[in-house]
């Protein structure tokens, strides 16, 4: 899913991108030891409980939704739910695959917060490159993208290299923080039976003055364990 930040969630959705379309419904049940947006704990460096659910049709058309729990400090909203729809084309082996869409993210009992983004993406090979936009980041009325670039690199005994760099930028980090910021992350996945297991380096502290731990951006090491349903057979 387009909100599961943790480098995890990148190595599956590259791993798939590209694959021959059929008619799905999968489940990905996820428990994260801080959900991380874009460098930005949104779980106070607590864990989370994260579940997406993705129907994906034949030709290339999906739709699914995400949930987290969330820690924004007292009185503020604990539960985040996402809708996503989007259209994929392409083969990221033979030429390149192509990913476009819309989210919206949305804060229960705190719908000022909700806000939509587009999104497009590239995938060729190992190397994923996606542009998100949003008119209204974080229900403000301020625009802001981010340019999220990450690479996947086998390695033997079913253990996968992530590495990702994003750029934040527009007019909702200028206002609001002086000039947007770069966040980076660099981490190991490795499948074990039908799980996925994965440990990553996450920094985004190039993005300054942001006080307290609520929303810290300092460095941090999360762990991650996922699966996908319904398991197949071996």
């Amino acid at each position: 899913m387009i909100k599961s930040r943790v480098l995890l969630a990148g190595a599956l959705v590259l791993s798939s991108v590209g694959a021959a379309h059929a008619d799905t419904f999968t489940v990905s049940p996820a428990l994260v030891s801080d959900y991380d947006f874009r460098g930005i704990t949104q779980t106070a460096k607590d864990p989370a409980l994260q579940v997406g659910a993705t129907y994906s049709a034949d030709s290339g058309f999906y739709l699914g939704g995400w949930t987290s729990n969330l820690n924004f400090g007292p009185g503020d909203p604990k539960i985040e739910l996402d809708l996503t729809t989007g259209f994929t084309w392409g083969d990221a082996k033979e030429s390149a695959a192509y990913d476009a869409g819309i989210v919206y993210y949305t804060y229960v009992s705190k719908s000022d917060f909700n806000y939509p983004e587009v999104y497009f993406g590239v995938t060729k090979d190992w190397f994923n490159a996606k542009l998100f936009y949003s008119w209204d980041f974080g229900g403000l009325g301020q625009s802001a993208y981010y340019l999220s670039t990450t690479g996947t690199f086998p390695l033997p005994s079913d253990f996968a290299l992530v590495a990702h760099a994003g750029y934040n930028g527009g007019d909702y980090w200028d206002k609001n923080y002086g000039n947007g910021y770069v966040d980076w992350s660099v981490g190991v996945t490795k499948a074990v039976g039908k799980f996925t297991v994965g440990v990553s380096f996450i920094d985004g502290s190039d993005l300054k003055d942001v006080p307290g731990k609520v929303f810290d951006t300092k460095s941090k090491v999360v762990a991650t364990i996922s699966t996908t349903l319904p398991w197949g057979k071996d």
